[in-house]
């Protein structure tokens, strides 16, 4: 008899807050886990070969969106999808209920349900640790890896100020922990850290009781990013404020640290082609981490990126071109 799970509390997006955006015309899809619905993208043929592609905080398959075009132009699969308490899937409610063991095994029911193979694999930030355990687990199913500004954590990484600062933001009485949703959003956070607000024009006037001063196409690159938590209130946004607190140097248990440490190992044994993609202004995992795990994977390639932490948004088609360069 099947394992019974009590389906915890959560609420859902309505469908209507995703009406509209810009360059994301994709067709929802949804898996059932255990009583929540996990959404993902999936476009391209069945029988393709797989694009993989593993968003983190506080994102969602949006991020992606310029990446899908050309990988399907390629003849790829694409298949990307939303971590519950993210984007289109649903938000549990409870804070105990998030951390990285179970989003790891909520992407590997995704991987075996839809029976994937010959993966490309894409990860950055949380898809990193999420994504890279796929391979770890599950290495006969995929056939290269793609590495964004991520890490895994091992014995000797050094976390940044960067991450330890994003940790105090947003713990109780951080900066963001206080501001989200109320009187400042995911969005916004996303327009300026894409670089396309000041943060002068973003959160000082947000604090100082202004609106932020934004151009149409930041606007619309923040109604993106916020439309998964809009009108959901404080329960909503659990699953973003948990992703910092499980971080392996505050919380060593929920970020699954044991066994990040065992994946970084299999990952810097493997013997399929990685190619490192790398933002090279990120203050986060910065240049200096990401070429000293490209130097331990000997035969990887290095690709630098001009863009921050979500180089995804900002030069997709750029780091698709270079993968596939590579493949070609």
């Amino acid at each position: 008899m099947a394992e019974q799970h009590a389906v915890p509390d959560f609420v859902r997006t309505p469908d209507s807050n995703f009406d509209g955006l810009a360059d994301f015309p994709f067709a929802p899809h949804y898996l059932d886990i255990d009583g929540l619905r996990m959404h993902y993208v999936d476009e391209g043929p069945h029988d393709a070969p797989v694009a993989l592609m593993v968003h983190g905080m506080p994102t969602w398959s949006y991020l992606y969106r310029t990446m899908i075009p050309p990988m399907l132009a390629a003849g790829f699969r694409c298949v990307t999808p939303d971590h519950i308490g993210f984007g289109r899937s649903d938000k549990v409610t409870d804070p105990g209920w998030y951390d990285i063991a179970r989003h790891t095994a909520n992407l590997t029911r995704l991987v075996t349900a839809l029976d994937l193979r010959n993966i490309t694999l894409f990860v950055q930030d949380w898809g990193g640790p999420t994504g890279l355990a796929q391979y770890a687990t599950m290495p006969q199913r995929f056939s290269r890896l793609v590495i964004m500004n991520t890490w895994l954590d091992h014995e000797g990484y050094e976390y940044s100020p960067g991450i330890r600062q994003w940790i105090q933001q947003n713990s109780p009485g951080g900066l963001f922990r206080d501001n989200v949703p109320e009187r400042f959003n995911w969005g916004t956070l996303m327009a300026m850290a894409t670089q396309r607000v000041s943060p002068q024009d973003s959160i000082f006037r947000i604090l100082g009781g202004e609106q932020p001063n934004l151009s149409d196409g930041a606007a619309r690159v923040r109604r993106a990013y916020d439309a998964p938590f809009e009108g959901l209130g404080d329960e909503g946004v659990t699953g973003p404020r948990r992703f910092p607190m499980s971080i392996p140097v505050h919380d060593p248990a929920a970020g699954n640290a044991a066994n990040q440490r065992a994946h970084f190992e299999i990952v810097n044994a493997t013997r399929l082609p990685v190619h490192f993609a790398w933002g090279v202004n990120d203050n986060v995992f910065t240049r200096e981490w990401g070429q000293k795990w490209h130097g331990i994977i000997r035969h990887s390639t290095w690709f630098e990126v001009p863009a921050a932490h979500f180089l995804q948004d900002t030069h997709g088609p750029e780091i698709v071109a270079n993968v596939l360069s590579h493949m070609n």
